[in-house]
């Protein structure tokens, strides 16, 4: 929950700090355990280790999805903790393996981040996303075509490349200055990828970027490796 009297979250440079920052799910060992680590203004980082090392956990902390179990997290020298949750996550794009989507219109779904946005704007973030032509194309069991067609439960009636997409528009759509990549293009193919990875790095130009890779595709667009 918010504190009492939490403030917005003011997002100036990016600079993202985390002093000896703990967490181990309340079984009082594992996962992370002291990390120190700052991710410069505009720096793009990438995390990389095997599975379970706990590169998604970080990420999460960083959107304050739990709460720490020791340390601090700071973005441009605010506590996340102490700063308003939505205030919080309006300042970070985030596209992760697991894409959430609601039985709503593709319309919807992509303007989450960013309700008013013109329809206008939706398409063009589809278009770079490589969205555009399969949104064009579905229909929906009540004939309801294109951006006004809905997406089922969870996204089903999407693959998961589709659904991938989707979260990437979304994101592009979004434009905030942090922005948080998880396997971003994992379910995608290599020629999707390639079309997509152009515009993703025009995505990140001017804003801090901690992105978890595996693909040397993305890792070759970062400056640094957090291993």
């Amino acid at each position: 929950v918010d504190k009492p009297g939490a403030a917005p979250l003011v997002v100036d440079d990016g600079r993202i700090e985390l002093r000896d920052v703990t967490f181990h799910y309340g079984k009082g060992f594992g996962v992370l355990d002291g990390i120190d680590l700052v991710v410069k203004p505009g720096e793009k980082i990438g995390l990389v280790g095997p599975s379970g090392a706990g590169k998604t956990t970080l990420v999460n902390l960083i959107l304050r999805l739990y709460d720490l179990e020791g340390g601090h997290i700071r973005i441009d020298g605010q506590d996340v903790s102490a700063v308003t949750q939505d205030s919080l996550r309006a300042n970070i794009g985030v596209v992760s393996q697991d894409t959430a989507l609601f039985h709503r219109s593709l319309r919807d779904n992509i303007k989450l981040g960013k309700p008013e946005a013109t329809d206008s704007d939706v398409i063009a973030a589809a278009k770079k996303a490589e969205a555009d032509e399969f949104i064009a194309a579905l229909r929906d069991s009540r004939g309801r075509a294109g951006y006004e067609a809905y997406v089922g439960e969870r996204g089903v009636k999407l693959s998961g490349g589709q659904r991938q997409r989707v979260a990437i528009a979304r994101v592009f759509l979004k434009d905030a200055p942090i922005l948080v990549l998880d396997e971003a293009t994992s379910a995608l193919d290599s020629d999707v990828e390639a079309a997509i990875q152009e515009n993703l790095h025009k995505l990140m130009q001017g804003k801090t970027v901690i992105a978890i890779a595996h693909r040397l595709s993305t890792i070759a667009a970062l400056d640094r490796l957090v291993v």
